[in-house]
């Protein structure tokens, strides 16, 4: 099959990889452009990209795929379809129109649930048992096309937004070649979504990682999976940011006898959110809404990410301490 590939960043490579391997052609590889980066500016190339460099694939980054100059390649060659995966820019009902089996996108969740930017992290956020990817029919609406094929996954109790990421673009890339296969068979099925069990996964931003202790314990340590290892959640500690990789929860019975144990006329009251209610060689342990937070790999500001024994080596952490970014 004729191919124009569009994507970015790494969920992107696994299909681009997988749809060369099987055999397919893949006239064009559409990215987006070069950015900056770091105080030299040099421009780093998008992962799609680089990969379609190391395979000789001819690449194209407009600024706008909307573009007359643009779409008229695209036309000259010609694709029987163009699959698209998180490239980045909406696509023109010209380019939609196209192609002969139509433009394909993979999207990693099980539509109607999670259309938007961040569906993998949100999914961890949100405690969900199952997730997955999705093949469909891109039209005009966001993420709003007829279901091709969808494929699911359980998630682990330690899932982390990276994790989750990593097995999704596998699943995605295979989930494409079936996809492909029954396109070019005929035998593809196209099941309209039910826009009333609809949600949307919001764009992460790094402001969302600050931890609110009068929260409960376990939507916070779901929150740390989720946005692990990007952007991060995060607190503050003696005036320098602390983002948090790791924690698991501590019960509110565990955590009322922390409080019984430790708590005197230093450590003051220990039933306030953020407070440290205990430290041992391998993590502190802080005080939430319901339960607690055991904290065990960790990063402060200027320092090197590590585990928690190792950062208890060179910081003094105390009960009674309160973690927290000050509002002054």
């Amino acid at each position: 099959m004729k191919v124009v590939f569009m994507g970015t960043p790494d969920f992107a490579v696994n299909t681009l990889e997988a749809i060369v391997k099987a055999g397919h052609e893949v006239l064009l590889v559409v990215t987006q452009p070069d950015k900056a980066k770091g105080r030299s500016k040099k421009l780093i190339y998008p992962p799609v990209k680089e990969k379609a460099l190391e395979y000789g694939l001819p690449v194209a980054q407009p600024e706008k795929v909307r573009e007359d100059s643009f779409m008229e390649e695209l036309e000259q060659i010609g694709p029987d379809v163009i699959v698209v995966v998180a490239f980045g820019q909406i696509l023109p009902e010209r380019i939609l129109e196209m192609p002969k089996y139509g433009c394909i996108n993979v999207h990693a969740s099980l539509l109607p649930a999670y259309r938007g930017a961040a569906p993998i992290q949100w999914a961890v956020i949100d405690g969900l048992k199952e997730t997955g990817v999705t093949t469909m029919y891109m039209e005009k609406g966001l993420d709003t096309g007829d279901i091709i094929c969808q494929s699911r996954l359980a998630l682990d109790k330690e899932e982390t937004g990276g994790s989750l990421f990593e097995r999704l673009a596998g699943e995605g890339a295979s989930l494409l070649l079936t996809t492909l296969e029954q396109l070019e068979q005929g035998t593809a099925v196209r099941t309209k979504q039910d826009d009333s069990r609809s949600s949307y996964a919001k764009m992460l931003k790094k402001e969302m990682g600050e931890l609110n202790f009068s929260k409960d314990a376990v939507v916070l340590e779901r929150l740390i999976r989720g946005l692990n290892p990007w952007p991060s959640a995060f607190t503050g500690l003696q005036g320098k940011i602390l983002k948090i990789y790791q924690a698991e929860v501590v019960d509110e019975e565990k955590a009322k006898e922390l409080i019984i144990r430790n708590c005197n006329e230093e450590t003051g009251n220990l039933e306030e959110a953020g407070r440290i209610l205990a430290v041992d060689k391998k993590s502190f342990t802080v005080r939430c809404k319901e339960g607690a937070l055991r904290i065990l790999n960790l990063q402060l500001e200027g320092k090197k990410r590590m585990d928690t024994s190792a950062f208890l080596l060179g910081n003094d952490v105390l009960p009674g301490m309160k973690l927290g970014i000050s509002k002054e």
